[in-house]
C-alpha cells in the first residue's frame, strides 16, 4: 500500500516566528488516522523565521533527527553541545534518559527543515548528539544512509533504533530504488522536485506512506530532493 500525503492536507501550526506542517499528529494538530507510522512518530515541515527559534526544552526516549533544507540550524544542549548545521546537512540527538536542548535559527534568512523522531528500540541511556556534513554530489542518483541504527551502515550518524533515515537527488528522468522488505514502515518526502511513486505523482513537500511493499521505485519528474524513512 502507498498512501499519497498532499502538502496541503498535512496539519500546520503558525506562531509568527514558525510555520509548521505536521505529517504526523503533533502537538495541536491531532487527526487519529495519522498517529505515526511504525515506530516514525513525528515528521515536521518547520520554517522558522531568521533570529527567532525554539528555546531550551526538555525530550527524553525519542531518536530525534534533524535535515535543513535550507539555511542553517544552531543546536545548544545540557550536554555542553553547541554546533551549527547547514542545508543538506543533518543532525542527530538521542535523547535517553533525558536531555534539554535549543535550536535556532540565528541566521538573516528564513530556515526550513525536516524534524523526525523515531522510536528507539529501548529506553534510557546516555543521551548524545552529533552532526555531519552530507555533499550533494554524494547523493546525486542514490540514496545515502545518513542516519541508522544498523551496525552496517558506515559513516551513518548512530541512533537507537532499528531504523533508517536515507537521502538522495535525482536528476529529471531517473529513478531511485529501494528495498525494504515486508513489515517494514516507509515513508518518503520530498524536499524539493517532483515525481511519481507507485503511480502516484508526489510535489515538492507532499508525503507518501509506504507498507507491505517489496521495493519502491521513485522517478523524478523535474530534479528532486528525497528523504526517505525505513522503520519497524
Amino acid at each position: 500500500m502507498i498512501e499519497h500525503r498532499p502538502f496541503t492536507s498535512l496539519g500546520r501550526v503558525q506562531m509568527g516566528w514558525l510555520d509548521a506542517r505536521h505529517h504526523f499528529s503533533f502537538g495541536r494538530y491531532f487527526d487519529p488516522k495519522r498517529s505515526q507510522w511504525g515506530a516514525l512518530r513525528v515528521w515536521n515541515d518547520d520554517e522558522i523565521q531568521p533570529h527567532s527559534g525554539f528555546d531550551p526544552h526538555p525530550h527524553r526516549d525519542m531518536e530525534i533527527i534533524t535535515y535543513v533544507r535550507d539555511g542553517a540550524i544552531t543546536h545548544q544542549d545540557s550536554m555542553g553541545n553547541e554546533g551549527r548545521t547547514e542545508a543538506g546537512d543533518v543532525q542527530v540527538m538521542s535523547a535517553g534518559r533525558g536531555v534539554v536542548h535549543a535550536e535556532y535559527n540565528r541566521e538573516d534568512q528564513l530556515a526550513r527543515l525536516f524534524q523526525i523522531w523515531i522510536e528507539p528500540t529501548e529506553s534510557g541511556g546516555e543521551p548524545y548528539w552529533e552532526a555531519a556534513k552530507f555533499p550533494d554530489a554524494g547523493r546525486a542518483g542514490q540514496l545515502v544512509v545518513l542516519a541508522s541504527g544498523r551496525k552496517g551502515d558506515v559513516g551513518a550518524l548512530p541512533i537507537r533504533a532499528d531504523a533508517r533515515v536515507l537521502g538522495a537527488t535525482v536528476n529529471a528522468g531517473g529513478e531511485i530504488r529501494y528495498a525494504a522488505g515486508r513489515g517494514r514502515h516507509v515513508y518518503l518526502a520530498l524536499a524539493r522536485g517532483s515525481g511519481t511513486l507507485g503511480g502516484l505523482t508526489l510535489h515538492e513537500r507532499d508525503g507518501a506512506a509506504v507498507k507491505d511493499v517489496d521495493e519502491i521505485v521513485f522517478r523524478a519528474a523535474e530534479t528532486a530532493e528525497i528523504v526517505v524513512v525505513d522503520a519497524p
